[in-house]
């Protein structure tokens, strides 16, 4: 390369319009001519960043450092080769790759407390990042690396740094160990906003509930963090009440104030609360994110809101947003239930990427409306992607709802055994539920009957209720009776049950049954609830 004129600026801009493998870019780093010292840095620094983005981390901690030459660092000061280990980071999850990247970050050479702040994050994303069964594998490795850097930051002197401490505290946190993040806590002389953020997070994460509170209390100053941290643990809970206070009493709200309250009502099913927070949080001219549509295209869903949830599509494409994710997934959703199945299709055939949300909702909403056939089929062309999509419960339930409908018995039996066999799924209460519904809808009901006392554990109110309904529209006296002794000793008080035998009863002519049933109604105390129907006005 040094025949033909190439300098160590000219060299990185090569790898940088290459596409070759992290592997090449090792041989070639180790075969590279010696650059002066000033400009090595400037070759390795682009060397590293090409081999983070191969996710290559391992490869990449081998490459040589200029000792004695100076490092090239970024804006705060950080070696710049961190830097872009740190962008290899983001784009990969594997656990022995990242501990490769705190073993370069804590025995680099030009350590100082840029690198170890940097170093003590990486412990704490790495956790985040993992799955619970890759934090019990590699978790005491991680908070025994975590422990080792902050051994080091105490022999250098850096242990008085706030952004170190900060990033004790979280490292800490993140690894559960609340009691030392508290240690450093304690111990630190000046403390930031988000010093006391951090360790309030910590708190919540491991339900500390009276820790975190007496500690709010005791914050000098309280940023809109504070309060959305306080908030988003009484939502988490379902504490809509203490959340509701929380909002009210908060002296600044940002968006994720208002996310995080709208949320919270969709989580407890109050729905309208949520959409009247909604048009509160547009009168307040705060910006909804994506977060808060999805909630409230959730309470569409479910209330039957189709007018929001229209305006709100509307408004997404008049902004050119781009719609996908969980985003698609919500309107695909809101349309089916609210029954606007040819915009919900619009939906589903414009996304580009469709997660399984989306194939389910566009499947289970086919199925109820009684497009059975459709729904079928699309779950068909689902299985045809089996390498991008996998079918999970919520599919089948689409599936066996379809088959209920249109009357397929050996279909329903078939998809069935394939969830369990094919798919390795553990039919729920649902999946039993739709398959007495099918059954029994059909005139099966002592197929239905063996099946429900065959459930793994235990038959729900639920798969007797159908059975019982089933029962008086095929004038099956015997088992609805047994039915509702069975659903008696679940629901004692449920009159519903009541009413449902009592008019089997009538239209079989059974007139002393229906007086001895009304009988033991009043006996037990069981209350009759009146009926209401919901309207919506323009």
């Amino acid at each position: 390369m040094e025949d033909v004129g190439c300098d160590s600026r000219r060299f990185p801009h090569t790898f940088q319009a290459s596409s070759a493998s992290a592997t090449l870019f090792h041989e070639t780093s180790r075969s590279s001519p010696r650059f002066p010292h000033e400009n090595r840095s400037l070759l390795y620094s682009h060397i590293h960043r090409r081999k983070a983005r191969c996710f290559r981390i391992t490869v990449t901690a081998r490459l040589p450092r200029a000792r004695s030459s100076p490092v090239r660092r970024d804006h705060h000061g950080r070696p710049s080769h961190l830097q872009h280990h740190d962008q290899g980071l983001h784009q990969q999850r594997l656990p022995h790759q990242s501990y490769t990247y705190l073993q370069l970050y804590a025995g680099n050479e030009c350590s100082d407390h840029f690198t170890y702040n940097f170093a003590l994050k990486a412990c704490a994303r790495v956790m985040k990042r993992m799955e619970e069964d890759e934090v019990k594998a590699f978790g005491f490795v991680i908070d025994r690396k975590g422990s080792e850097i902050h051994c080091r930051v105490l022999k250098l002197g850096f242990d008085r740094d706030l952004y170190v401490q900060n990033s004790l505290i979280f490292v800490y946190s993140q690894c559960g160990s609340v009691e030392l993040a508290r240690c450093v806590f304690d111990e630190m002389t000046d403390r930031s906003a988000s010093s006391w953020n951090i360790m309030l997070s910590a708190y919540d994460q491991v339900a500390d509930f009276e820790s975190a509170d007496y500690l709010f209390q005791l914050m000098p100053e309280k940023n809109v963090v504070s309060w959305n941290t306080l908030l988003a643990r009484h939502v988490r809970s379902s504490n809509i009440e203490a959340a509701k206070i929380v909002f009210r009493e908060m002296p600044v709200r940002n968006s994720v104030s208002w996310n995080s309250m709208i949320a919270g009502y969709v989580q407890v099913r109050d729905y309208d609360r949520a959409l009247k927070l909604f048009r509160e949080m547009q009168i307040a001219e705060v910006e909804a994110t994506e977060v808060t549509l999805i909630s409230i295209l959730g309470a569409c869903a479910e209330t039957g809101a189709l007018e929001i949830g229209r305006k709100i599509h509307e408004s997404l494409n008049l902004q050119h947003h781009k719609i996908g994710g969980y985003l698609g997934v919500a309107l695909v959703d809101m349309y089916s239930k609210c029954g606007k199945l040819s915009s919900a299709w619009e939906v589903f055939g414009e996304l580009k990427m469709k997660p399984v949300g989306c194939w389910n909702a566009m499947i289970v909403g086919l199925g109820v409306h009684g497009y059975c056939n459709e729904a079928l089929e699309l779950f068909a062309a689902m299985e045809r992607q089996l390498g991008e999509v996998t079918p999970n419960r919520i599919t089948f339930i689409g599936v066996l709802i379809a088959c209920s409908r249109k009357g397929l018995v050996e279909e329903g039996r078939r998809y069935f055994n394939q969830m369990v066999q094919e798919y390795k799924i553990v039919p729920d209460e649902k999946h039993y539920g739709c398959m007495v519904d099918l059954l029994s809808r059909w005139g099966l009901l002592e197929e239905a009957f063996e099946m429900i006392k065959a459930v793994p554990s235990g038959p729900s109110s639920l798969l007797w209720r159908t059975l019982l309904g089933a029962c008086r529209v095929h004038g099956n006296v015997e088992l609805a009776e047994q039915s509702f002794q069975q659903l008696a000793k679940l629901e004692p008080l449920r009159d519903a049950y009541y009413v449902l035998l009592s008019n089997i009863y009538a239209e079989a002519e059974r007139w002393d049954d229906v007086e001895r049933l009304r009988n033991e109604m009043i006996c037990k105390g069981v209350p009759k609830t009146l009926g209401f129907s919901h309207v919506e006005m323009k």
